[in-house]
């Protein structure tokens, strides 16, 4: 009888390749969120064409929609899928429902979809709801449970990003600490997830700073561009941007609770192209500004003055335009793309003419992500061939 041992090696080849056998963290330092609440964005297939065109590999989702997972399939992209807000309480409350939600949402998905964590809640403390407050911890748990369970904590990362309603103050930003009301709901959380080895997950917003105090702060401080920026008169560290000040604000605020060696991931950063009169700031041009200055920032791949050896990673806010959002104007204006695919502003992403060929097409998937799909089998069939003719 032939020996199998040369197939084997060739299919844990394969499979190492296409992800099954090792899940990749985040690829870079640069990501996006793909929000959908909106009636007019592109169908979930020409989303994953568009990501491929412009080389965005890292994607964030708010849900576990099953047409998304569906065009993520075979498509390389990494991926965070979100167990909304309004499934913590049940899953906090059940272990089974855990699981099942664990099962129907992102084991059945692997490895063909490249899940890559899970986001337990979005700005879940500070919010308001004391009794949802209350259960993230317990769904944080329950999901991780779950995940160990059926052998995928290693592969799976557990995330809660956060507001920065968490903190009581952060400036300067070495004397940031956490707000006394969610701290009771915060220190589980940072001591679970010190043991696990995940991230503190937060939403940065230089805009909505701006806005509340455009007399006190400046502009170009807030978008990256030249300014004499600001000295922490206790670190004696200096700041020439906002978005490095509110991280190292987190890891002050980390370092007097005690958890000095947790990492600070950014889960949301954008600005907005439009808002309401009221809405100093939101314009196109300071959303390209800001939205182009800060991917040339992470493709450095430099850390801040507190944590100058930490890479910073950060998923831009948001994909698309989202004309369902409620509250201000602005909320619906924070798309790198408008809802018919076209983009709002140029901030240099490449691949641009690749999409819109595609586009006009009417492709649903273009050739990339249909090249895909063929490496896999090519190369076992090609194996497996080479094998026998071999024997």
């Amino acid at each position: 009888m032939r020996s199998l041992a040369p197939v084997v090696r060739c299919l844990l080849l394969v499979t190492t390749l296409h992800g099954i056998w090792t899940v990749r963290a985040f690829t870079g330092t640069y990501g996006v969120n793909y929000g959908r609440i909106a009636d007019n964005i592109p169908a979930p297939e020409k989303v994953v064409s568009l990501l491929k065109a412009v080389k965005i590999k890292n994607v964030k989702i708010y849900d576990s929609d099953h047409d998304v997972l569906t065009a993520f399939k075979g498509s390389g992209l990494e991926l965070v899928v979100g167990l909304s807000n309004d499934h913590v309480k049940e899953v906090n409350a059940s272990e089974d429902r855990a699981m099942e939600w664990v099962k129907e949402n992102v084991q059945s998905w692997l490895p063909d979809t490249h899940i890559r964590g899970i986001a337990v809640g979005n700005e879940v403390l500070g919010g308001g709801d004391q009794d949802l407050e209350a259960a993230l911890f317990g769904a944080i748990k329950n999901v991780y449970k779950a995940l160990s369970r059926l052998q995928l904590a290693d592969l799976i990362q557990i995330s809660s990003p956060h507001s920065q309603a968490v903190f009581a103050n952060s400036y300067p930003p070495s004397n940031c600490t956490f707000n006394d009301s969610i701290f009771q709901y915060m220190k589980p959380i940072l001591d679970f997830f010190s043991k696990i080895g995940s991230p503190f997950s937060l939403n940065i917003y230089p805009f909505i700073a701006y806005k509340s105090d455009p007399q006190h702060i400046d502009l170009n401080y807030a978008l990256f561009q030249p300014n004499h920026g600001i000295l922490d008169p206790i670190t004696n560290l200096h700041y020439d941007n906002m978005f490095d000040a509110e991280i190292d604000a987190a890891y002050a605020a980390l370092d007097a609770a005690g958890y000095g060696k947790m990492v600070v991931e950014v889960t949301e950063t954008g600005w907005a192209s439009s808002g309401d009169e009221d809405e100093t700031g939101a314009s196109t041009q300071n959303a390209r500004t800001y939205n182009y200055n800060l991917r040339k920032r992470l493709f450095k791949r430099k850390g801040t003055p507190r944590r100058p050896k930490i890479v910073i990673k950060a998923y831009m806010f948001a994909l698309f335009n989202e004309d369902s959002k409620p509250g201000p104007s602005s909320e619906k204006h924070y798309g790198l793309f408008k809802a018919d695919g076209s983009i709002s502003y140029d901030i240099g992403l490449s691949g641009l003419s690749t999409w819109h060929a595609s586009s006009s097409s009417h492709s649903l998937k273009d050739f990339s992500t249909r090249c895909w799909l063929w490496p896999s089998s090519l190369v076992l069939a090609t194996c497996i061939w080479i094998v026998l003719l071999v024997q």
